[in-house]
């Protein structure tokens, strides 16, 4: 197994394909594959944090981790680390990422990461902006986990 890095179009196909939850994002700051045998096994998608409150210039969250059902546990493991890597080498201080309550971070926990807080359920958490209506996704009726990855040198 290596790492490729990738371009959203691809990341976000692998995404819109694969994951259980969630649906292709809109940017990013970076993407990383983890390729076997010539086949895509699973993505990450790094970009600015969801949370305006973090966005600060140094601090990326990973917006996208997905697999393809069946594919070794490490894949994932390998993407959370790889991410905190490439964002602390080009200068990042701070990487975040989010789970459902509902899942154990496993994945997280084995490259490091480690929990520092939880994310309440906010009924409406991006309502309708400048006559833009959003839809809302089933995911937001789920308490989130926050994790950090260590960055400093």
């Amino acid at each position: 197994m290596h790492l490729k890095p990738l371009v959203l179009r691809e990341a976000n196909a692998f995404v819109s394909e694969h994951h259980r939850h969630n649906k292709a994002v809109r940017g990013c700051r970076f993407c990383i594959g983890v390729v076997h045998d010539g086949e895509l096994l699973g993505v990450a998608i790094v970009g600015r944090p969801v949370s305006p409150k973090i966005d600060n210039g140094y601090t990326a969250e990973v917006l996208r981790v997905c697999t393809k059902p069946g594919v070794r546990k490490n894949v994932c493991s390998m993407l959370y680390a790889s991410a905190r890597r490439a964002w602390r080498d080009i200068g990042g201080q701070r990487i975040v990422s989010y789970t459902l309550a509902t899942e154990a971070g496993t994945s997280l926990l084995a490259a490091g990461w480690w929990k520092t807080g939880t994310v309440p359920i906010v009924a409406n958490p991006w309502g309708s902006k400048n006559g833009r209506q959003r839809k809302k996704q089933p995911v937001y009726d789920i308490e989130k986990t926050r994790w950090e990855g260590l960055t400093q040198h």
